[in-house]
């Protein structure tokens, strides 16, 4: 597994680049945004790790250039700012999950798994429901209009649609779509399915998803 890793305090990028390594990851160290975003285009990554505050461009900024150029490796998102509107900028931006400082290099490492793990894992096929189609090759969500999603949107996606027959339990989706990760709880979920409610309506779909937070969750689709 090959990772870019972006992050300008030396010591920090030191220690993240050893630990990945002796992990068996091949790392490329980037010390600010612009550099990030050369080497993202550069190459092929399994995963990105980008901290938000960077010189000459932010982790936002590379972000969402890649987005822009269709790039849709995994990205992990470093800030030290613990507010939710901060969480959900880098989310909405195209995001697949998000760490704040300081955090435990357990809690890295297992995120990063987690991360290349389910980046792996889609099959090239498509998924259909109502007027929607669910492309795991391109992670878009197709209907009147297209949209890409992150990987974690997807990954929810695909699990409300393979269980569209009924109801999913919010503790499934924590431990199919999450991992049973750290910080994964009933607000991290409803949070996406916020997410993939706002883009269904932008593809201008006649799907929905219904449910309140805490779940249980479904697609259904309107008549």
């Amino acid at each position: 597994m090959k990772i870019l890793l972006a992050e300008d305090t030396l010591d920090l990028n030191n220690v993240i680049t050893q630990m990945l390594q002796l992990q068996g990851f091949d790392v490329d160290s980037a010390f600010d945004g612009k550099e990030a975003l050369n080497l993202a285009l550069s190459n092929g990554y399994d995963g990105i790790i980008l901290d938000i505050m960077m010189p000459k461009m932010t982790g936002l900024e590379v972000l969402r250039e890649l987005r822009n150029r269709n790039i849709v490796t995994p990205v992990l998102m470093l800030t030290a700012k613990a507010e939710v509107d901060d969480r959900v900028e880098g989310l909405d931006a195209g995001a697949d999950d998000y760490l704040t400082k300081p955090f435990a290099m357990k809690e890295l490492l297992a995120r990063v798994k987690a991360l290349t793990r389910r980046g792996s894992q889609y099959a090239a096929k498509e998924l259909s429901f109502g007027d929607i189609t669910l492309k795991s090759e391109s992670l878009e969500l197709c209907s009147a209009n297209t949209v890409r999603l992150s990987l974690k949107e997807f990954s929810l996606m695909q699990a409300l649609l393979l269980n569209k027959e009924h109801p999913v339990e919010n503790n499934y989706l924590v431990e199919h779509v999450w991992n049973d990760e750290d910080g994964a709880e009933e607000e991290t979920v409803w949070l996406y399915v916020n997410f993939l409610q706002g883009k269904l309506e932008y593809i201008d779909s006649n799907v929905a998803i219904k449910g309140e937070k805490g779940g249980p969750f479904q697609v259904v689709v309107n008549e």
